[in-house]
């Protein structure tokens, strides 16, 4: 069988479940595992991300390029009808993120092609899981029913241990400039983690918040998890956090308990790494129960004399 993948998480769950010698098409942002970047590159953004563009400005011109209807992303379509893909996998739930699966279809109608697309939506953990499964019974993954196991188990441990604790007031921030909140999976993943998400709702769309809004809310944990960005990115970004009017005087400021982490591997892609973001977010929110995660994943994102670092 022949892969295509047009989202950077379902290409981690073609090497989770060790299907990576059928993957024949990736986009040019599937940069996990590395040797990804390999494969065949069959979608590409249609923004000048080549240039040293901020958060707003990035922002801007997605928001115009949706309002004249202009497609973000561009398939190569004379390298998909060379692969002559088998399974092609897409999605629907966020056109700012990848190709739209309705997009692709359209494209393999002119194509001739009658490869199968799978769309993967999740809209909050367990679907994320059940997508892993579903990709693994089409393309015929064989030891795909225990490795899923081993992630539920993980999910479960994890609530298991935090259940009882106490669930301090929790903001995640998707985007600074404007700010968005996350949503989705994100505010699940902070309850069953445990804590208490003052801002997001389990299964809704990230949504645009005032700075005034989240200063409101007092939280006493701050979690920076700018979508896109690797940790470095989001620790450039924390500076910013401070300049806001009222932020330096949250319990979370006040506390240390802000953190910026690495969204792209850990939270904002649905696949295999979703795991070890809420084993991140466990450590996070109660440090004196979990295992405190690899340097590399996370970091507390502090005020110092000479600014935020």
């Amino acid at each position: 069988m022949k892969i295509v993948s047009l989202l950077p998480s379902a290409t981690e769950i073609v090497y989770f479940l060790g299907l990576e010698d059928q993957l024949e098409g990736v986009t040019f942002e599937c940069d996990y595992p590395p040797e990804a970047r390999t494969k065949p590159v069959v979608s590409n953004t249609s923004l000048p991300l080549d240039e040293e563009l901020s958060a707003g400005e990035i922002d801007a011109l997605v928001t115009e390029k949706m309002r004249r209807g202009e497609p973000l992303y561009t398939l190569d379509e004379q390298l998909i009808r060379s692969i002559k893909p088998d399974l092609i996998l897409a999605q629907d739930l966020c056109h700012v993120c990848a190709v739209p699966s309705g997009q692709v279809t359209d494209a393999l109608a002119k194509l001739g092609s009658s490869a199968r697309v799978i769309s993967l939506d999740p809209h909050y953990l367990p679907d994320i899981l059940d997508g892993i499964e579903q990709v693994a019974q089409v393309a015929g993954a064989g030891d795909a029913v225990e490795r899923v196991a081993s992630l539920r188990r993980r999910v479960e441990r994890v609530r298991v241990a935090a259940a009882e604790l106490p669930r301090p007031r929790t903001v995640a921030l998707e985007w600074a400039e404007p700010p968005f909140t996350g949503g989705h999976w994100l505010p699940e993943m902070i309850e069953v983690a445990g804590g208490r998400d003052v801002l997001g709702q389990p299964g809704q769309r990230s949504t645009r918040r005032t700075w005034e809004e989240i200063v409101e809310t007092q939280p006493e944990v701050f979690v920076f998890m700018p979508c896109g960005y690797g940790l470095t990115g989001a620790l450039g970004q924390v500076g910013a956090l401070y300049e806001v009017p009222g932020f330096a005087d949250t319990p979370a400021a006040i506390n240390g308990r802000v953190y910026a982490t690495d969204a792209s591997a850990y939270f904002s892609r649905p696949g295999p790494r979703i795991v070890d973001g809420l084993e991140i977010l466990a450590w996070i929110l109660h440090p004196e129960t979990f295992a405190e995660p690899p340097p590399e994943r996370v970091s507390r994102a502090l005020l110092s004399s000479s600014g935020a670092i």
